[in-house]
């Protein structure tokens, strides 16, 4: 089978990425193997593409956005049937006993382990995946659709929730990629004033054609104080810029799994008069299965930009230059 693998991190511009000729690969226990239809192109898998992430294996395939259909089923499993088209997302195990996992936070389990990080991922023409923690998806969507929900969605959904945006809330939501403009879309559904800030002119039309009051630059101020407020772009800098746009009491939810470093914070204007800064890491199955029937019930589609499996490499140049608007997806 045809796989890409993260041959030397570096720059996008040195050409980590390398096309490979691999066996395809035969499923464990309790693990399926999935015919791979489409792949969500990712931050992450530029951040562990170019060293942000360090490597924990040599020559890993990306890609944790997967939609594929079930050829193969290994020992023990049967939660899906040959044929089934499921969905392989970023957390891929937990030890399910530590005291995070017996208590719902599995997203913070120690011994947690990740698609496209731990094991081959999805920019390949079959990967393998344990059965409990995929996926059914919701009818109605395309594969190339479906992708983006499994990360972008679900992460981003997540942060959503982090961020504590009450009913009818003004939300800013800075940085507008793949995983922002699904997150827009639920919020915007949901009955809340959504204002993004981007420094992509086309990202920025796209939010107002996807109902945003307003958009602006990143570094810009919304047009009335916010509640709170969902950090994408993976820059530091915005933090201080974010809490200061939001009103007293806001949340600002850092969405990504790398940012660059914070500046120091004005206690005074940008964290008193109880103001939060949150993180968010992963997510949890839980989050998966509410957002995925979420997403079906509000008909969010993510717009996407298909590329074939061949311009792995090239999606993830764009990427790294701002050149795609919403999601791309390689496309068998």
């Amino acid at each position: 089978m045809r796989a890409w693998t993260v041959a030397r991190p570096g720059p996008i511009e040195t050409n980590p990425l390398r096309l490979e000729e691999r066996p395809e690969p035969e499923p464990g226990p309790g693990e399926v193997r999935v015919r791979v239809r489409a792949c969500g192109v990712c931050r992450t898998d530029l951040h562990l593409a170019e060293g942000d992430l360090a490597p924990r294996r040599p020559g890993t395939v990306p890609g944790h956005e997967v939609v594929g259909v079930v050829d193969a089923l290994g020992p023990g499993a049967s939660r899906f049937g040959i044929g089934d088209r499921i969905g392989i997302a970023w957390l891929r195990g937990t030890c399910g006993r530590c005291r995070w996992c017996r208590t719902g936070r599995e997203n913070l389990c120690p011994e947690a382990s990740f698609t496209g990080w731990d094991a081959d991922g999805g920019y390949a023409e079959f990967t393998v995946a344990p059965e409990v923690f995929a996926y059914r998806l919701p009818a109605g969507l395309d594969d190339a659709q479906a992708a983006p929900l499994l990360c972008a969605g679900i992460v981003g959904y997540r942060a959503l929730r982090r961020a504590e945006l009450p009913p009818g809330g003004r939300l800013g939501i800075y940085g507008f990629g793949a995983s922002a403009h699904v997150v827009a879309q639920v919020a915007i559904a949901q009955g809340a004033v959504v204002h993004v800030l981007t420094r992509s002119a086309r990202a920025r039309e796209l939010a107002m054609e996807l109902g945003a009051a307003s958009a602006g630059p990143a570094d810009g101020s919304p047009p009335e104080p916010l509640d709170a407020a969902v950090l994408f772009a993976p820059a530091g800098e915005l933090v201080p810029v974010a809490l200061r746009a939001l009103d007293q009491g806001g949340t600002l939810a850092v969405a990504g799994i790398h940012l660059s470093d914070v500046p120091n914070l004005n206690y005074a204007r940008e964290l008193f008069r109880e103001k939060q800064l949150r993180s968010v890491t992963a997510n949890t199955r839980a989050d998966g299965e509410e957002f995925l029937r979420l997403a079906a019930t509000l008909a969010v589609r993510p717009t996407v930009d298909p590329r074939p499996l061949a311009e792995a490499d090239r999606a993830l140049a764009d990427l790294a230059a701002d050149k795609i608007t919403g999601a791309a997806v390689l496309v068998a």
